[in-house]
C-alpha cells in the first residue's frame, strides 16, 4: 500500500485538499494528514465541510505542532508528500529550510530523503520572491503544480475543475484516479461536446 503525507496550509483552495483526500481514500492509499491553523479556518470559510469531517478522510492525523510525529523522521518510509493548497508562506518555509511546523519539517524530510514532493501553490499574481522560491525548489526536484484550470475537457461545473487538478497531482505519484478525464487528441466542436454531455445526462437519469 502506498503511503502519502498530505499537508493543507492556509491558502484559499481548501477544496483541492479535501478532494485529494477523498480520492486517496478511494485508491486505498494510506494518508498522513496535517492541517495548519489557518487551513482549518479556510476549510470552515470556503466549504461545507467541518474540520472533523476532513480529518476523518485520513488514516492518520498529526497536529501541526507535533514535531515528534513519525513523519518528522526519515526512518519512517513514505512515498512522498503533497501540500495542497500550499500558501506562499509555506512555500518560503520549505524553500529556506524552516522547521517551525510539522508541515515544514515533513517536507524537509521528504527533500533530504529524495522522495517526491508536490506543492500546489495557490497565489496570484506571483512576486519575484515567490518565483525565486519556486525556482530554488524546482532545482531540488520538487514538483510545482499551481492549480491552473484546463478547458480542453469542457468542465461543466467547479467540481470538474477541482477533479482535473487532483488527478494531475495523483499522476505525480503514479496513482490512477477513476474520475480522470484525459486529453484524447480529438478536437471537438461545441455542438458535439454538448451532444456528448446530453447523452451522459440521459444515461444517468
Amino acid at each position: 500500500m502506498q503511503r502519502l503525507i498530505v499537508g493543507m496550509s492556509g491558502s484559499t483552495g481548501a477544496i483541492f485538499g479535501i478532494r485529494l483526500l477523498e480520492a486517496l481514500q478511494q485508491c486505498a492509499v494510506e494518508t498522513h494528514l496535517i492541517i495548519t491553523k489557518w487551513a482549518q479556518r479556510t476549510i470552515e470559510h470556503e466549504t461545507a465541510y467541518s474540520v472533523e469531517q476532513v480529518r476523518a478522510l485520513a488514516q492518520v492525523v498529526h497536529s501541526q505542532g507535533d514535531m515528534g510525529a513519525m513523519i518528522s523522521s526519515g526512518s519512517f518510509r513514505t512515498d512522498g508528500m503533497v501540500v495542497i493548497p500550499c500558501s506562499v508562506r509555506t512555500l518560503a518555509g520549505i524553500a529556506n529550510g524552516y522547521g517551525d511546523s510539522l508541515v515544514h519539517r515533513a517536507a524537509d524530510v521528504v527533500l533530504k530523503e529524495r522522495r517526491r514532493l508536490v506543492l500546489v501553490v495557490r497565489e496570484t499574481p506571483l512576486s519575484e520572491v515567490h518565483l525565486e522560491n519556486m525556482l530554488k525548489l524546482a532545482r531540488m526536484g520538487v514538483t510545482l503544480l499551481p492549480p491552473m484550470p484546463a478547458f480542453y475537457n469542457r468542465p461543466q461545473k467547479v467540481e470538474d475543475i477541482v477533479d482535473h487538478i487532483v488527478f494531475r497531482v495523483l499522476d505525480q505519484f503514479g496513482i490512477d484516479a477513476p474520475f480522470a478525464r484525459r486529453w484524447d487528441g480529438q478536437m471537438r466542436s461545441a455542438a458535439s461536446v454538448a451532444a456528448i454531455a446530453g447523452k451522459k445526462a440521459e444515461g444517468q437519469s
